[in-house]
């Protein structure tokens, strides 16, 4: 990994690209022929992009079946404990309608409201993700989702995986359907014969998804445009390289676009994470993928002080970001741009990914800045309520109609007025 100094001014932002001009052309006319021929399109697709034919495109009863007695019994249960602790962390986070009343009898407040149906994407194919399926619907029926709807690509024996098929079973998801790829993000927002659309689509997936995603935002609500894997360390010298190495390596494993960061105070922490990083790749499975992100986007920046570090982890705004050093939880307090925040040691990233309970769909490419990891507010969407009194509308009616006419709106104006009745019964001449 290369190592260097930090300087004012450094950045530690990458370039993403927000797919090349062919790849959106392809989108569009993936989501057009989706709009335009339903079912049909999503078998041709899918035939082409996953090699097989999907046959029935929901995912029967047998088949979830079959999933769950596919798996052991240490699986399912590994599985259901990770499903109850995200479960217990996102009803945590359950906010409540509220209402308040003044003296003159007016009523204000705010409503809260589940979104009606949830599109879940969940990547397949080639690789198995059930955590990404616990991470999406499980805050959703925190919300009170009525409707969730799981689309993945099958693999080449044209099934979903069963640790995906099983961690949906485990999470309360009923309808899946057999398709991925841009044609599924389509379908979702549009609707088919059989699959009837949705409000929302969360859930990560591959650049077509991703521009998809893009593509439908606005006819449905999207969670994110979610970017390649980054990771963040914060170290002093109390770091064991060989764990921060390991940390770092977690995520570059991902993708080779993946991004991994060590910024420490210490040169020789910096010198043996470097050195260790090395070693352990060479014996990854996916040591391509690894090597090539971290050649590509791995880095360690060696700061003067603390005080630099955090400036340096506040620029790059992470995705994860670990902090093992001393006083940890002072440091993180300094920390404000951040999608997930490991503290100590023994708060490796994949304890967050797959156990902890808080989600691991995090803001990437330093979209922390001003966005938060998916919680259940994403799956609710609030109404003001206003019941004005009588009294508060005669104390204010005037004051109204003249900020109405400051913007030059006569019939906001008029509208006021024409509940001050004169004695007559009649409204304003």
């Amino acid at each position: 990994m290369k190592i260097e100094r930090f300087a004012e001014g450094i950045s530690l932002k990458r370039s993403v690209e927000a797919g090349t001009a062919d790849q959106r052309k392809a989108v569009q006319d993936i989501i057009y022929d989706v709009r335009k021929s339903g079912n049909a399109a999503l078998h041709t697709y899918t035939e082409r992009f996953d090699g097989v034919s999907p046959g029935e495109l929901l995912v029967s009863e047998q088949e979830m079946e079959d999933a769950t007695a596919a798996l052991t019994a240490e699986q399912l249960d590994i599985i259901q404990e990770a499903a109850n602790n995200i479960r217990m962390f996102h009803e945590k986070q359950i906010r409540n309608s509220w209402f308040t009343t003044d003296d003159t009898g007016t009523m204000l407040g705010q409503k809260l409201t589940p979104l009606d149906a949830v599109g879940v994407y969940v990547p397949g194919g080639t690789a198995a993700y059930p955590s990404s399926v616990l991470m999406n619907a499980l805050p959703a029926k925190a919300a009170g989702v009525e409707r969730i709807v799981m689309v993945s690509p099958p693999g080449k024996d044209g099934k979903l995986s069963p640790a995906v098929l099983a961690a949906a079973k485990i999470a309360g998801v009923k309808e899946i359907y057999k398709v991925g790829g841009a044609q599924a993000i389509a379908a979702l927002a549009y609707g088919t014969e059989t699959i009837k659309k949705v409000d929302k689509i969360v859930g990560p997936g591959n650049i077509y998804v991703a521009l998809a995603k893009r593509e439908v935002f606005g006819d449905v609500a999207i969670d994110m445009i979610a970017g390649p894997s980054e990771i963040a360390i914060l170290a002093d010298e109390t770091a064991i390289a060989a764990e921060v190495a390991a940390d770092l390596l977690s995520q570059a494993e991902h993708d080779v676009r993946a991004c991994s960061v060590l910024v420490t105070t210490s040169t020789s922490l910096a010198e043996e994470v470097a050195s260790e990083v090395t070693k352990q790749v060479a014996l990854l499975p996916r040591h391509d993928i690894a090597a090539a992100s971290i050649r590509d986007y791995g880095r360690i920046v060696v700061c003067g002080k603390m005080a630099e570090a955090v400036e340096a982890i506040n620029e790059l705004a992470p995705e994860h970001l670990e902090i093992v050093t001393k006083d940890a939880l002072e440091i993180m307090a300094k920390i404000r741009h951040a999608g997930a925040i490991f503290i100590g040691r023994f708060s490796s990233e994949p304890v967050g990914d797959y156990f902890a309970g808080p989600n691991h769909v995090l803001p990437t490419n330093g979209t922390a800045r001003f966005s938060s990891p998916l919680n259940v507010d994403d799956f609710q969407k609030k109404s003001s309520i206003i019941m004005y009194s009588e009294t508060a509308f005669r104390k204010n009616a005037e004051k109204i109609a003249a900020f109405a006419r400051m913007e030059g709106l006569e019939a906001h104006a008029r509208a006021i007025e024409s509940r001050s009745v004169n004695e007559s019964g009649k409204g304003p001449e």
